[in-house]
């Protein structure tokens, strides 16, 4: 009944290392287009022919897909793909724990969204959580050095860009769980192999694209990254699997949620890796933000 928790946390997992390459190219090589490329070409390989596989040894085959399903996926795949961008830009303003707490913002964004596309509902507790950490955010959104009442923070660079890439990840999360729902009675393993099979090869085809269009040579760079890069692939697939397997089993919102455990992690990425400071202010605001996802969890 609860699996839906702990694939949720191996998705958080995931993430947080495939962030952390990304970090890494795009500081070093590529920019945020090309590090957002790179995981979407690298991992499209591996997820068809892990589906081709489970395919022929189950015996079953892809349903037919409905326009509202492609609507969904290609909604949902265009708002990963610039929500993404937004991230490792992020990574150039603020430090990497920092950057992954504003994107976690999507919490509240895929609550409201969820409540309105999907009609899934939370609980008095579960948006009394949420207020939290929007407390949060408007702590996080002052940066080490800002000036100005709260309300200025959220407009400069950094918030602009984690709220934003909040929003967009919110988008995606409930197209995602959408075009999940519309393959019917499958088992939610294979429902969540299709939807992201063909989600991933919407977004390499746009991103590719895009990239002839605005920048060519970023391709080879991309390329060039391989060895990195590839890995950034691998640690996609297997978030993108686990949070499509999510949401197939749960309101997307609570998915999230649990998915928050990412916070804790990119912390420690943060001190002992990326070797950064984090101030006081940075501390108190991402512990609200815990605070924030305990008690959505509380209210489940």
């Amino acid at each position: 009944m609860f699996i839906w928790i702990f694939v949720s946390l191996a998705a958080a997992s995931f993430q947080t290392v495939r962030f952390m390459l990304q970090k890494v190219l795009s500081s070093v090589s590529l920019s945020p287009a090309g590090a957002t490329f790179s995981r979407f070409v690298y991992s499209a390989p591996f997820i068809l022919a892990l589906l081709f596989l489970y395919l022929q040894q189950s015996g079953q085959a892809v349903p037919s897909l409905t326009g509202t399903f492609w609507v969904y996926a290609t909604v949902g795949g265009l708002a990963q793909i610039l929500a993404t961008v937004c991230v490792v830009a992020l990574f150039k303003q603020r430090n990497f724990a920092v950057g992954i707490t504003f994107k976690k913002t999507e919490v509240i964004q895929t609550a409201l969204l969820g409540l309105v596309v999907l009609g899934d509902q939370m609980s008095l507790g579960a948006w009394g959580a949420i207020l939290v950490g929007l407390t949060a955010v408007l702590i996080l959104s002052k940066s080490p050095d800002g000036q100005g009442k709260w309300w200025q923070n959220l407009t400069n660079r950094a918030s602009q860009l984690g709220l934003g890439s909040g929003i967009l990840f919110a988008f995606s999360a409930v197209g995602y769980r959408g075009a999940s729902l519309q393959l019917g009675d499958l088992d939610a393993a294979l429902r969540a192999g299709i939807t992201l099979a063909i989600v991933v090869c919407l977004q390499t085809t746009m991103m590719l694209c895009w990239l002839l269009l605005r920048d060519p040579n970023e391709i080879k760079r991309v390329w060039q990254a391989r060895r990195v890069a590839i890995w950034v692939g691998l640690t996609s697939m297997g978030g993108s699997f686990c949070w499509f397997w999510a949401f197939s089993l749960q309101n997307a919102a609570y998915v999230k949620a649990v998915g928050q455990a990412e916070l804790l992690l990119s912390l420690l990425a943060s001190v002992l890796f990326f070797k950064e400071k984090i101030t006081q202010r940075e501390i108190v605001g991402m512990g609200l933000l815990v605070i924030s996802i305990l008690g959505l969890v509380l209210a489940l």
